[in-house]
């Protein structure tokens, strides 16, 4: 029995239940792809008006292409959809974008001229801040594990908020604040014991990890976030504004996010009644989920602001306590489909698996990419999709695995895709959906450079970021 005689190609039992095989191979589903990705009368997929192959002509490949249009118009969604959902319950929201998602120069100026504020969480992205021009008052500062020096650079700079972690770093930021005669704009970052459905390792409001202050009691005692609420409070180098949190990365539903804010708000009430102090401000984090197959369902910004500015309308009215001013910090939210990794296709082979009992093939499809400039299918198992960018196909759809050239097994791009069987070397493909956590957790792994981002707008390209050469490689080896 040969492999070809086991199944239609377009019909794999080796493929995962919420993979479909495509009606046509050659559609762009928009819930995956930037706004400005299309296809043109020749079938090569194109981004605000460039061609694919220009794009690999002029920046080669690998390459991060970025449609300026499409990140704009997602900051301004989530803008104007959390503004307009809470201006009758607080006068409107704060948006922050979180910076650790994907963040360059250029990009943190599309930010502030969108009007959004930016989240940072080291030294390196406040100095990017600072290059970028972007004011104090409009950044913040997260991380469990802050440096002196970042805290004195974020007291320096006129940081709008710091968000302390635990015990130890309030009384650490109170002190460096009196040394500098000056007070810390302080959130607390509490741990609400909601346990998001998303991987472990991006869940971060469940008691067992490493982030924020616990809301639990233990034996009668006061939790540590109360603890923080009542330590803030008498420290003279603390100006406490209120409280955030974050439950987690890549989520869908609204349930996770309501839990969380209910619990945080009656927590406000609490300290209310034990200080007569009323914490001013909350912050609901991000997470907001985005497609990176057909299997997942984001929701619209609009939904998700209206959602939850019922929770939190309703919640501080059963608790007779004024809605505080919220914010929130998408980024994989706003980055993430705005980008696509364009690549070249290099070796192909097929191998036969067996399944149930019977052989099928499994197209293995190798790119000039990899794990070096998309980390996360092997840190999480993460999922994506790809398409046939340089040319349009009428061949069958046959199923496939997008594979990287490095020297590691589980060095895998696309698990399970279906692409036209007639893809030869030479092709160009695009994985969609790789704007956030691609090129920020990028590596020279195997000595390899780091690609270039490439922004599209307006019909015209031009590079944010460029990429790396070998002597770039070498400029920190002593030797060189």
């Amino acid at each position: 029995m040969t492999i070809e005689q086991t199944i239609a190609p377009a019909a794999s039992p080796l493929a995962p239940r919420w993979l479909e095989a495509p009606s046509d191979p050659n559609a762009l589903p928009s819930k995956l792809w930037a706004s400005t990705v299309a296809r043109s009368a020749s079938g090569e997929l194109t981004i605000g008006g460039v061609g694919v192959s220009q794009l690999a002509g002029e920046f080669g490949t690998p390459a991060y292409v970025v449609s300026e249009d499409d990140f704009r118009q997602r900051a301004r969604a989530f803008r104007t959809a959390f503004h307009e959902a809470f201006a009758p319950l607080c006068g409107g929201a704060d948006v922050y974008y979180a910076g650790k998602s994907f963040l360059c120069i250029e990009v943190a100026k599309w930010v502030a001229e969108e009007g959004l504020r930016l989240d940072t969480c080291s030294g390196g992205e406040l100095a990017l801040a600072a290059r970028a021009g972007i004011e104090g008052a409009k950044l913040g500062l997260h991380g469990n594990n802050k440096s002196d020096a970042e805290l004195i650079r974020a007291l320096d700079m006129g940081v709008g908020r710091i968000i302390v972690d635990s015990l130890q770093e309030l009384a650490r930021v109170g002190e460096l604040a009196r040394g500098r005669g000056t007070t810390a704009p302080v959130l607390l970052r509490l741990t609400p014991g909601v346990h998001a459905e998303t991987h472990e390792f991006i869940a971060t409001a469940h008691e067992d990890q490493k982030f924020g202050l616990s809301m639990a009691s233990v034996d009668g005692h006061p939790s540590a976030a109360e603890a923080a609420v009542a330590d803030a409070l008498q420290d003279a180098g603390i100006r406490l504004l209120g409280i955030h949190c974050h439950i987690g990365s890549q989520i869908f539903s609204s349930e996770g996010f309501a839990l969380a804010a209910e619990r945080l708000l009656e927590f406000i009430a609490g300290m209310r009644t034990k200080h007569g102090r009323v914490l001013e401000e909350l912050d609901l984090g991000g997470g907001y989920g985005i497609a990176y197959t057909m299997a997942d369902r984001p929701q619209d910004p609009k939904d998700v602001a209206s959602a939850m500015a019922r929770v939190v309308g309703d919640a501080c009215g059963r608790l007779n306590i004024e809605v505080p001013r919220i914010s929130i910090e998408p980024g994989r939210a706003i980055v993430g489909s705005s980008t696509f990794t364009l690549y070249e296709v290099g070796t192909l082979k097929t191998n036969s698996v067996e399944h149930e009992g019977g052989l099928y093939p499994r197209r293995y499809v190798s790119v000039d990419g990899g794990m070096s400039d998309n980390p996360r299918p092997l840190l999480y198992g993460a999922d994506y999709s790809a398409a046939l960018a340089s040319r349009s196909s009428g061949a069958d759809a046959a199923l496939s695995r997008v594979v990287g050239r490095h020297c590691e097994s589980g060095d895998i791009v696309v698990r399970d895709v279906y692409l036209p069987s007639d893809l030869r070397p030479g092709d160009l493909l695009a994985v969609p959906g790789t704007g956030a956590y691609c090129w920020v957790l990028s590596s020279n792994y195997n000595y390899t450079p780091r690609p270039p981002v490439v922004a599209v707008s307006g019909g015209r390209a031009r590079l944010i970021v460029r990429g790396e050469t070998e002597d770039d490689l070498f400029r920190r080896d002593v030797w060189f």
